[in-house]
């Protein structure tokens, strides 16, 4: 019988490609106009953040601190890297969402399956006046020289459409990337930043996460992540299957409550709380906890394993990003 034999949760921030010393200028962004939500999720400016703010974040954005921080989330990563790779997994489905990668306006799916032989990942391109620390952020994501087709678990993808149709869910699918710019962030990241020489095929699912007005709802994302593991384990064959939430947490305002919150319900299985965090709360970047939400109900039948969290502030504003990793076994 197939199943899911591993979860994964995993941030996939820029700032985990930054040294420590790129942060103040990450911030800079955010300082200079980038669309800033508080934690209630209701639009705020830079400034009407930064009279709010906790004053101890001072403490939390001073070099030592952001360079332990930093070292902590590249070995996080690493420590995941080597999960994937001992875990001798037939295929791999990526939570991720889209932010204008491959969908638009035009058509902006809530919920896709892409189930195409390959995917194809293409260098970064970039206008030439980008500033370099913003290069070499963006670079996790995207190989350095060159395009290149990662393998697609395309039978279990297939399989996958059909039993979640059959389990009342309408999903959008696509056999091709119509854009030049390639898989999207999220899934890039796994294939740069967590797969070595073995490259594990992918089932990708886009969720719409960012954009309203068809952003999938909290409750839903987890009956989801639970219909996924209903058609894992009815799918032909033995095939060991993990799943990954690639994403989050909380960002680009931090907001460690609602983070540990989250980290918590996953470790207790606990769809009820997840399932009830306001949608308020999941805009802009924290928007991809929803990734989290799908992997925790595909997760339950597992138990966590490992967790961690750093709350990697790059501002007195209390700009940045709650980095959360998790992995259920």
């Amino acid at each position: 019988m197939a199943d899911i034999v591993l979860g994964i949760g995993t941030s996939h921030s820029p700032l985990l490609a930054s040294p420590p010393e790129d942060y103040p200028k990450h911030a800079e962004i955010d300082a200079k106009g980038r669309k800033l939500l508080d934690k209630n999720g209701k639009p705020s400016t830079y400034g009407e953040l930064l009279e709010r703010a906790d004053p101890s974040i001072m403490e939390q954005i001073k070099p030592s601190v952001l360079e332990q921080r930093a070292a902590r989330c590249t070995a996080n990563v690493r420590r995941l890297a080597d999960v994937i790779e001992s875990a001798n997994l037939d295929a791999l489905i990526i939570i991720g969402d889209d932010q204008n990668e491959q969908f638009f306006d035009d058509n902006m799916p809530a919920i896709l399956v892409y189930w195409g032989d390959e995917i194809e990942n293409n260098p970064l391109h970039m206008d030439d006046d980008a500033p370099e620390f913003w290069r070499t952020a963006r670079s996790q994501y995207h190989e350095a020289e060159g395009s290149r087709n990662y393998p697609v678990a395309s039978k279990l993808a297939l399989h996958v459409i059909q039993s979640l149709m059959d389990d009342g869910f309408d999903l959008s699918q696509a056999k091709r990337l119509s854009k030049p710019h390639g898989e999207g962030h999220a899934f890039g990241f796994v294939h740069r930043r967590l797969m070595r020489s073995k490259v594990v095929p992918i089932v990708p699912v886009a969720l719409n996460t960012y954009f309203p007005p068809n952003q999938v709802r909290p409750r839903r994302c987890f009956d989801l992540g639970r219909a996924i593991r209903r058609a894992v384990v009815s799918a032909p064959g033995h095939q060991r299957v993990g799943i990954l939430a690639s994403g989050g947490l909380s960002h680009f305002t931090v907001d460690e409550e609602m983070d540990r919150t989250v980290l918590d319900a996953c470790k207790r299985n606990d769809g009820a709380t997840l399932g009830a965090i306001p949608m308020a709360k999941l805009n802009s970047g924290s928007s991809e906890i929803r990734n989290w939400i799908v992997v925790a109900g595909a997760s339950e039948q597992l138990k966590t394993d490992w967790q961690d969290y750093v709350p990697c502030y790059r501002s007195a504003a209390g700009t940045g990003c709650g980095m959360g990793f998790a992995v259920w076994k």
